[in-house]
């Protein structure tokens, strides 16, 4: 009997032993591995974001921040806070009908569920895709249209879909879905939406394709409930090389088109509204000669154009006479006072280099320079 005690008890300790070393060998290569891990500092900062925005919107919604799971956590540090986003419809020039087309079949619906609940027909669309060339707006419409909307926005970053371990990815996909039902009513917006859902073909990885398959599977089940509130809205500049089943799941589609020489004017105009402006600025001619401008070159000439009064004043300010000195809160004030306006010399020096620069790039048509006599 003593014996068999004797071996009983050495068993129990060799089984303690054998746990223990089990989990200090389990934990050694978990932080190990987390140390090695590039990605880890990113990671805790995604979380700790995430964790910030969710407890946001807890203290006015019934959201349970403790039940999202890791992969759903990681998703909302792509989460954007309705009053975060600074964009309104009045930034945007010279698209007011593609704004009220927007008003009436997304945000409406979204708004006034009341009003369309007899119908399933006028609900909001499940898919909303926004095309057309670089630069034209489609990143701020729909930014816009999540703030007027009052919605969440998640500002999806396809990089953190893929993952390097081999079904991450296919629950990362799943947590985009799952956490929008979660804070509904919510945008989920895909830039370059082509690089990640375009045409399947047999050269796919397998990887690929199965993530592809089941966000499309997901995103069915978003169609098919009515009284979910979650809307997938991609932009994009090359609509041709979508999945026609992509294409199936977005019927409401927005052509944002390069501005005409009347959406230019409005565009300058916004631009420079709270600019300083010299009275010889003619936005009239600006408008008529930036032919082939997108919205974003039309920012950047008027941006290049306010530098170069920052360089006539540091051309002739740059050295202080001897024995002044004055204090930095004096070297601001003369900044400011003694900064010209403006100019429209400044706007066509801006836009015969922006011209040039395009022309060899070969996405501008030829054009007459604009004379600075």
């Amino acid at each position: 009997m003593a014996d068999t005690a004797f071996t009983r008890n050495e068993v129990v300790g060799l089984v303690i032993r054998l746990t223990l070393v089990s989990a200090v060998t389990f934990l050694s290569i978990k932080w190990i591995m987390n140390q090695v891990d590039p990605t880890n500092k990113n990671k805790k900062k995604a979380r700790k974001r995430a964790e910030e925005q969710l407890k946001r919107l807890a203290h006015s919604d019934s959201i349970a921040v403790d039940k999202l799971n890791d992969y759903e956590m990681m998703i909302a540090a792509h989460l954007i806070h309705p009053q975060d986003i600074k964009i309104t419809w009045e930034d945007i020039a010279g698209l007011e009908s593609l704004i009220q087309e927007l008003k009436e079949t997304v945000i409406l619906p979204i708004q006034r569920k009341e009003l369309f609940a007899d119908s399933q027909l006028t609900t909001a669309p499940k898919g909303v895709l926004l095309h057309g060339p670089p630069g034209c707006g489609k990143t701020l419409i729909a930014k816009a249209t999540a703030r007027e909307a009052g919605t969440r926005f998640i500002n999806l970053d396809l990089s953190i879909l893929t993952d390097k371990w081999y079904g991450e990815s296919q629950k990362l996909a799943a947590a985009v879905f799952t956490l929008a039902v979660k804070i509904q009513p919510c945008i989920i917006f895909i830039d370059e939406i082509d690089s990640f859902l375009r045409s399947r073909n047999s050269s796919d990885h397998e990887a690929t394709a199965m993530m592809k398959a089941q966000f499309m599977s997901l995103w069915d089940g978003l169609i098919t409930d009515c009284s979910c509130t979650v809307i997938i809205m991609g932009a994009t500049n090359r609509p041709q090389d979508l999945d026609r089943a992509i294409l199936r799941r977005m019927p409401a589609t927005f052509h944002v088109p390069m501005p005409n020489a009347s959406q230019r004017r409005q565009v300058i105009r916004l631009i420079l509204e709270n600019e300083p402006v010299s009275d010889d600025v003619d936005i009239e001619v600006l408008a008529k000669s930036t032919e082939g401008f997108s919205g974003s070159d039309l920012r950047e000439l008027c941006r290049n154009a306010s530098v170069y009064r920052v360089r006539d004043y540091l051309r002739t300010h740059i050295e202080s006479p001897p024995g002044k000195s004055s204090s930095k809160n004096d070297s601001e004030d003369e900044f400011h006072d003694t900064l010209r306006p403006i100019t429209m010399e400044d706007l066509k020096f801006s836009f015969n280099k922006m011209r040039e620069s395009k022309m060899q790039c070969g996405s501008l048509p030829l054009q007459t320079r604009i004379d600075l006599d």
